[in-house]
């Protein structure tokens, strides 16, 4: 199957399950194919063929980006080196969650969330450590019988029941011996906090030189201004005030690639709701779809929150002073 081919049928798959999805960031170079929400889960969604693919960078930025917009980094693929993934098993690439297509179907068109990870040394579960003491407990075994009927030490079983995870040959050999399910989901909705197994967010990248009186003016105004260099906007800009939206901003002359580039911002903007402004030298009209084209000159005149409100909704017919 082709990259082209698996992205259609992920975003026929998202549409099937309720998503609302963003239009394809077809500009390179690209984090991320498309961003997508349903109720309050919102995914950044990558799409290859083979998962190899994904680099250190990319994942950076997806992962920065998923903190600042609220979404959930993911990525969806077929295979890595010459193996297929396995259905049913969450892999990480990056810090990033991976998931097959059948993986994807059972989440989010089944709502069957997978029970395996994989990771160095095999596949794993997460075994739930209340559950497991609970049913040691009623069946009167001590810790030292389950090690022996497992094969394990005590102090292996008495990890388990601190939390620790389990292979899933372990785990079987659990649920055979209790005769009970004892493992729990494996979480990649919680957002992106929930899937980085604590790492801090990667550090923003520096800002391009050209860009910095945009920044200026948003961090005068209420923002902490974000940069990418992966996206197809230079910032995201995060609101320190209640008053205002979130922002996804772009910088360059306006041409062809500048507006695909607004086009696609606000779709994304729809999705993830936030606001969209690109900043031009020279505007020939006052919006792309919902983003809205300000000439520099205007916005580094900015002083306000106010003053940029303003100018947003003289452009776009939309009230900027409330998240949508």
């Amino acid at each position: 199957m082709t990259r082209s081919a698996l992205v259609e049928n992920v975003t026929a798959m998202l549409e099937d399950a309720g998503f609302l999805v963003s239009d394809r960031c077809a500009i390179r170079p690209k984090s991320f194919d498309m961003a997508a929400r349903r109720g309050e889960d919102t995914l950044l969604l990558k799409v290859l063929v083979n998962i190899d693919a994904f680099d250190a960078a990319t994942g950076a930025e997806m992962r920065r980006l998923g903190h600042y917009l609220g979404a959930t980094p993911m990525v969806i693929g077929l295979r890595t080196r010459d193996e297929e993934l396995k259905p049913g098993v969450v892999y990480f690439r990056q810090g990033v969650p991976v998931l097959s297509p059948d993986t994807a179907m059972d989440l989010f068109v089944e709502e069957v969330p997978p029970l395996i990870y994989a990771a160095p040394g095999g596949l794993y579960v997460n075994i739930d450590s209340e559950v497991l003491a609970d049913a040691r407990e009623e069946k009167d075994w001590s810790l030292g019988r389950l090690a022996q009927e497992l094969g394990v030490s005590r102090r292996t079983v008495s990890k388990y029941e601190d939390g620790m995870n389990a292979s899933v040959e372990v785990a079987a050999e659990l649920e055979d011996v209790f005769d009970a399910p004892l493992t729990s989901p494996v979480e990649v909705l919680d957002g992106a906090e929930a899937v980085r197994e604590g790492d801090p967010t990667p550090d923003d990248p520096d800002a391009d030189p050209d860009d910095e009186p945009v920044i200026a003016v948003l961090t005068r105004v209420g923002y902490d201004v974000h940069p990418t260099d992966r996206a197809p906007f230079k910032a995201v800009g995060e609101a320190r005030r209640s008053r205002l939206a979130s922002m996804l901003t772009g910088h360059s002359s306006f041409d062809r690639t500048a507006e695909k580039r607004a086009r696609i911002m606000s779709s994304v903007g729809r999705v993830t709701r936030t606001q969209s402004v690109y900043v031009v030298d020279r505007a020939t009209r006052d919006s792309v779809e919902g983003t809205a084209l300000v000439e520099r000159e205007e916005i580094e005149q900015v002083e306000d929150a106010d003053d940029l409100r303003d100018l947003i909704q003289d452009r776009v017919d939309i009230d900027v002073e409330e998240p949508a």
